[in-house]
């Protein structure tokens, strides 16, 4: 499974987390549907898990207007998955996150405007975590 393939899975299993509170595992199980898993998936889904009352912080630090409870549930998952990668993956540059969560934004919505906002969101973190 490539890099993107892992963090499109790992929004689903993020979003179902939230949704219906299962663990990550049984969440991952469930996008993987019989695929084999992935390092990479594992460590994106149970690493924001982890971390999320962290990522929430640094997320609410760098919305402007608005609180985190106000974002759509799919780009809360895309947002946190994002903020994981920059801050705890060493070996993935920031704006290939940055770049990475907005083409995933606009492929699960359909929306532009959803790119523009994980954008602005992603690069006012990145800035913060400099």
């Amino acid at each position: 499974m490539n890099r993107r393939v892992a963090r499109i899975k790992a929004v689903q299993s993020l979003y179902q987390v939230e949704m219906t509170e299962v663990c990550p595992n049984e969440a991952i199980e469930t996008v993987l549907d019989g695929e084999e898993k992935d390092s990479f998936l594992l460590s994106l889904v149970n690493g924001t898990v982890e971390h999320l009352e962290e990522i929430d912080q640094l997320l609410q630090s760098a919305l402007t207007n608005w609180s985190l409870s106000r974002v759509s549930r799919v780009d809360r998952a895309i947002l946190r998955m994002a903020a994981y990668e920059m801050k705890w993956v060493d070996d993935i540059p920031v704006n290939v996150s940055i770049n990475e969560a907005i083409d995933i934004a606009k492929g699960f919505t359909g929306d532009v405007e959803s790119g523009k906002f994980v954008n602005g969101v992603l690069s006012k973190l990145a800035g913060m975590l400099k």
